[in-house]
């Protein structure tokens, strides 16, 4: 489909606007309006033109990311990957913000490391290869 042009944003399932939006602040997203519409969504937008949608709907008795944290698989998104100019400054940012860092690889000469955000939702940073 030639028309695609780009991700228009991302719609994140959170429990709590408040603990969500002060997360994402942190990470450089700011609050543009909301809570709108039936579910109802709040969108936060970072200055590099990446929008999030933060649906908050989610159950609030529930613990774990379905798709990541039990045995059995289930289809859907399982993260998002933030492309970043420098691995090591994000690190940095990431750690300092006092937000675990989950796991890190090296692969073939790009670097990423991944957290999660306060309703377990994976959110990856990645320094590609050729940058």
């Amino acid at each position: 489909m030639e028309e695609i042009t780009r991700i228009n944003h991302l719609g994140i399932r959170v429990k709590n606007l408040d603990v969500s939006r002060d997360f994402y602040e942190k990470l450089g997203f700011e609050f543009i309006a909301g809570p709108l519409g039936p579910e109802p969504v709040a969108v936060m937008e970072h200055p590099s033109g990446v929008n999030i949608n933060l649906i908050l709907n989610a159950n609030s008795d529930c613990n774990k990311n379905i798709l990541m944290d039990v045995s059995e698989k289930y289809a859907g998104y399982t993260h998002v990957a933030l492309e970043v100019t420098s691995f090591e400054s994000a690190l940095e940012t990431v750690t300092t913000l006092g937000i675990e860092i989950t796991g890190r690889v090296e692969f073939e000469g790009a670097r990423f490391f991944f957290i999660r955000d306060p309703d377990k939702n994976v959110i990856e940073f990645h320094q590609p290869a050729n940058s």
